[in-house]
């Protein structure tokens, strides 16, 4: 994904404060911030993404680095986890220029900091954030999309069906862990929205999105295909392509995050 993303004008962090929290499902709980620096974040669209600092004491945002790069990630690191913020990589669900505000969208594991954060917070909480623009870059003259993603990349993947042109065309395939962690999704009317609702609470999510692509046709004609989500979603999906005859700079593929292996 590195080599296909449009970085932000405006990569400075952000300070934002907890407008709401609110389980908006079993699965995810949406909050939403504000506050004066968000003034000064650009909306892009599509699979916009950016870090989220977390702090775990009163002195840790002071530790975010004025700018994210392999060296000063390295000095956060070194820094005592007494004071280190959590880092973690988030979507933008939703940008509203009134506010303004901005919803992001935390998968509730069970144990992940992030999402116990998210569970816990309260309104007025601080947090700051890195703008790292977006990934989803298909040639301009691209019509046909397969779009496949977990819960973890339900936000990006309705980020970028939002932001498709209205004549876009093809398939997106959205696993879930509940029928209750359904969404409702902005989607061109030529884009149809498959909702994959695991059966077994317990197996490893992207396991069954990725059989539900596998089984589909692969298009005919040329496509942009993306998937994101668990590790063995992203790469199974995209070996599953290439052996199809897909070309490979057609398919941009990420792993959000790694299942434990069991």
């Amino acid at each position: 994904m590195a080599a296909n993303r449009v970085k932000p004008a405006n990569a400075e962090p952000l300070t934002l404060g907890v407008l709401r929290s609110t389980r908006i499902s079993p699965g995810f709980v949406r909050v939403t911030f504000g506050g004066a620096d968000l003034a000064r974040f650009t909306p892009m669209g599509f699979d916009q993404w950016f870090r989220l600092f977390i702090p775990v004491s009163d002195d840790s945002l002071s530790k975010v680095p004025d700018r994210l790069t392999a060296a000063s990630y390295v000095r956060l690191l070194t820094t005592s986890k007494t004071s280190r913020p959590i880092v973690r990589n988030y979507t933008v669900r939703a940008h509203r220029a009134e506010g303004p505000e901005l919803d992001v969208d935390f998968v509730v594991h069970g144990d992940g900091p992030a999402g116990t954060w998210a569970g816990n917070c309260a309104v007025g909480d601080r947090v700051a954030i890195i703008d790292e623009g977006i990934s989803f870059t298909p040639p301009p003259s691209t019509r046909e999309f397969v779009l496949v993603a977990d819960e973890s990349g339900l936000p990006a993947v309705a980020g970028v069906l939002a932001s498709l042109d209205a004549g876009a065309t093809g398939r997106a395939v959205i696993e879930v862990g509940a029928a209750e962690d359904r969404q409702e999704v902005t989607a061109p009317t030529g884009v149809e929205v498959t909702w994959v609702v695991r059966a077994d609470p317990h197996a490893v999510p992207g396991r069954a999105a990725l059989a539900a692509a596998e089984a589909l046709p692969v298009p005919t004609g040329r496509f942009y295909g993306w998937v994101v989500g668990e590790s063995g979603l992203a790469t199974g999906l995209r070996r599953h392509w290439v052996r199809a005859g897909v070309p490979k700079e057609d398919i941009v593929f990420c792993g959000y995050w790694r299942a434990p292996k069991r």
